[in-house]
């Protein structure tokens, strides 16, 4: 698969990362399948967080893989920490950090992991604490690299004041029908819904910095409403999909993986399928790019008006 560079790092990614989210919705046969045909299609970035199923996905995943020394040097480990669920709050504390990475190494059976994202935003965040924390990790050799899922600039650049590791990846929702973040940017100045900024220009923020967005749920819409491919919802968008999907001889799923591709920011969407077919389709994408037109087209269809 085509890979790219992660951030500031010198670590070579996949550009479609595997979420494994749901790998506890699978039999153990099932998760040893799963992650032998996501090896199989080069895509070997697996991204995790310590909440996915209470911390059984992470424990799932290293025993579906069969965690050793040889396989881990042919992987790439992602896992974010900081929503706590038992607490209903998020927590950066230098204390949890520390303590959530030890949890997570433990469960999936490894001494390090390539990178650690913090997981959302706590209000409460003493960035002092955070780059004590980053610190201990990095020295201790725990960590490698360091990001965050769903800041905005300013809340980097807070982070940034004190923590010297540079911030290489940020997490953020984007899909076909959750594209804010690009629609804000065609309508600078204008008054209607579409020229609200809601994240501080956070795109072009990212691609200003070097930060590789990685964008969460690529097929859904709203916040976990359900996908829009193939449904009645959005007619003329699967319509035009379909479509180019026909010419270029691959999927509708391929094809909403593509389009977020062909933003020169050089995304890494994070899948959530735990369908093997869908996961090729998925990878498929690395190999297709969209025409300026085709983009375009798929966007407007999509409900999206071009001032």
């Amino acid at each position: 698969m085509r890979t790219i560079k992660l951030g500031t790092s010198n670590l070579e990614v996949p550009v479609v990362a595997v979420g494994c989210m749901r790998l506890n919705s699978l039999e153990k046969a099932q998760a040893e399948r799963f992650v032998q045909k996501a090896l199989d299609l080069g895509a070997n970035f697996f991204d995790h967080a310590d909440i996915y199923g209470g911390g059984t996905c992470e424990e799932i995943f290293a025993d579906a893989i069969h965690m050793s020394d040889d396989v881990r040097e042919k992987i790439i480990l992602q896992s974010k920490c900081g929503i706590r669920p038992d607490k209903g709050m998020f927590d950066f504390s230098k204390e949890h950090i520390l303590a959530s990475v030890d949890g997570i190494l433990k469960r999936l059976k490894t001494d390090y992991l390539d990178i650690l994202l913090l997981h959302r935003p706590d209000t409460l965040v003493e960035p002092e604490e955070v780059a004590e924390a980053f610190d201990q990790l990095e020295s201790s050799g725990k960590v490698r690299h360091f990001g965050v899922s769903n800041q905005n600039p300013m809340q980097i650049n807070l982070l940034k004041k004190y923590v010297k590791q540079p911030i290489v990846a940020n997490q953020l929702q984007l899909s076909i029908t959750n594209s804010t973040m690009i629609s804000q940017g065609f309508n600078v100045n204008m008054e209607n819904d579409s020229a609200v900024n809601r994240d501080g220009s956070i795109l072009d923020y990212c691609r200003l910095n070097d930060i590789t967005i990685q964008p969460w749920s690529p097929f859904q819409y709203g916040f976990f409403e359900g996908v829009f491919l193939d449904n009645d919802k959005f007619p003329e968008l699967n319509q035009k999909i379909d479509e180019i999907a026909k010419k270029y001889d691959v999927s509708n799923t391929t094809i909403a993986i593509a389009w977020l591709l062909r933003h020169p920011a050089n995304m890494q969407p994070v899948t959530g399928t735990m369908n093997e077919g869908r996961l090729a389709d998925c990878v498929k994408a690395s190999e297709i790019t969209l025409t300026r037109e085709e983009w375009y087209e798929i966007f407007r269809a999509a409900g999206n008006v071009l001032p």
